[in-house]
């Protein structure tokens, strides 16, 4: 008679409880691989490759029909190892083409493609044991399924026309999770998820289109951040045509020259579109780093413009087209009432909108006019100015050159002011100030910009968020910070209402 230790030698001998402790240890295996994907292929290959060796061990050949199986239960054993064996390879398979999609980061929009390459492989494994273990005609069993298969098809062939779309979707990749499109029905959003059935888009109003594939797959699809992130786009608008053309097409490249949102590569362009007797069309051509910029270029360009154009005494058209003119002859009495070029520019400032009529007036007589060619220099670096200047025509910027580089800091447009570091601080510009076209500026003294901040306190405080808004934007840009003490504006405004005895 055995003892027990030999009963449970012989036991584990057999062939069924080997691989039932097999498949223990792969499910004891399972918390321990957690989410990760690397450790769920690496436990199935080990569970694989010990299933295989314990079957080649035992003389069972999963590949191949059990013919030596002596009893019923001998041959209910093998059959279970097989299917157990088939199984662990459709696992292994279905692991290694998910480990692939995440190691190509892209899990998410290759879950339709995913699905289907799983699904084709279990099918593979499912009509593996139908032929090696329960050994059936697998042929014979298509056949018959076929009928079945051509009435669920019909039943379902809505369903079924999105879901090949979207194979067709997947496979073409038209577009990705991320990317954002616009249909021609104009429906546009940003890929959140590509199913089954439909593509999720995310609108720019935070709202979920979800669009079924098979209408995706027939619609004209605009995939705006393919090939890169940049975009382009235009912006017309109507001038009254007071000025020659040539007048008004240098004004609108001004407008693109002195942008600070737009590309500078490739060259923004302004062309004319249409012209009559009312009116000259222009449309303004140009790039955003990345579609989210358009709506900060658009609102740029259009301040832009206003400015430019009231610079250059040019007037928008009126809706119609037309353009009112009267011509009255001029009285004393209006010459003195008509506002000079340097009243308007003080009145067109919101940094000067605290004082009085009479006080701009004041202000724009005491005011000095510069006049810069295209490529002078209005202030070198390191210097420090002792007016504040107020560019009112043309196209000025700030650049600092740097290991052989120049590094653009800022564009300044009509209306901009610079040197307010060096009256209000006594510091010094942080790069050349160089005039991109010809250029007129209106300097004011820093002994009467003084007289007018006592006067008026609140013109420290908008030049005191001008200078803290500067200084942050030249930190962004990795430049050499000048202030670095004055990184908020109210530091700044304490320290301007110090160094000037303000209350």
């Amino acid at each position: 008679m055995l003892s027990y230790s030999d009963q449970f030698a012989s036991l584990l001998k057999e062939p069924v409880v080997q691989f039932a402790i097999l498949v223990l240890l792969r499910m004891l295996a399972t918390p321990l691989t957690g989410d990760r994907v690397i450790g769920r292929l690496a436990a199935n290959i080990v569970f694989f490759v010990a299933l295989t060796a314990l079957l080649l061990y035992h003389r069972i050949p999963p590949y191949a029909p059990d013919i030596t199986a002596e009893t019923v239960a001998d041959r209910i054993g093998s059959g279970i190892l097989k299917a157990i064996w088939w199984i662990g390879g459709a696992m292994l398979l279905a692991s290694l083409v998910r480990t692939f999609l995440t190691l190509e980061r892209k899990p998410r929009e290759g879950r339709l493609l995913q699905d289907l390459v799983v699904g084709i492989v279990y099918l593979g494994a499912a009509l593996s044991i139908i032929a090696y273990v329960f050994s059936l005609p697998v042929g014979t069993l298509i056949a018959t399924s076929g009928v079945f298969a051509i009435v669920l098809g019909l039943a379902l062939q809505s369903t079924l026309n999105d879901v090949f779309s979207g194979i067709a979707l997947n496979l073409g990749k038209p577009l990705s999770v991320g990317d954002w499109i616009r249909l021609e029905d104009d429906t546009q959003g940003s890929v959140v998820e590509t199913n089954w059935r439909s593509t999720e888009l995310l609108s720019g109003t935070n709202d979920l289109i979800i669009v079924p594939n098979s209408v995706l797959a027939k619609s004209r699809i605009v995939n705006i951040s393919s090939p890169d992130n940049t975009h382009g786009s235009t912006l017309k608008f109507k001038l009254a045509p007071t000025k020659p053309p040539s007048v008004i097409l240098q004004t609108m490249e001004r407008v693109l020259l002195s942008s600070n949102a737009i590309m500078k590569s490739p060259p923004p362009t302004a062309n004319f579109t249409a012209m009559d007797a009312n009116y000259l069309e222009i449309e303004l051509s140009f790039r955003v780093s990345e579609r989210s910029q358009l709506p900060r270029a658009r609102n740029e360009l259009y301040d832009l413009v206003f400015r430019h154009t009231e610079a250059s005494g040019l007037q928008l058209a009126s809706d119609g087209g037309a353009t009112r003119v009267v011509l009255t002859q001029e009285t004393p009495e209006m010459s003195v009432q008509r506002q000079t070029s340097r009243r308007r520019l003080l009145d067109a400032i919101s940094l000067f909108s605290s004082l009085t009529s009479e006080e701009r007036e004041e202000l724009a007589s005491a005011m000095n006019k510069l006049s810069f060619k295209e490529g002078d220099i209005a202030a070198h670096r390191d210097t420090s100015l002792t007016s504040l200047m107020i560019l009112r025509n043309g196209v000025m910027t700030v650049e600092e050159i740097e290991d052989g580089q120049t590094i653009e800091l800022e564009r300044l447009a009509p209306g901009d002011v610079f040197g307010e570091r060096g009256v209000l601080m006594g510091a010094l510009e942080p790069g050349d100030i160089k005039a991109i076209t010809a250029a007129v500026v209106y300097e004011i003294p820093k002994e009467r910009l003084a007289a007018i901040m006592r006067e008026r306190p609140a013109i420290a405080e908008e030049l005191a968020m001008l200078l803290s808004a500067r200084s942050k934007a030249e930190e962004r840009l990795h430049m050499a910070n000048h202030l670095s003490p004055l990184q908020h504006a109210s530091s700044v405004s304490a320290r301007i209402r110090h160094l000037f005895g303000l209350g």
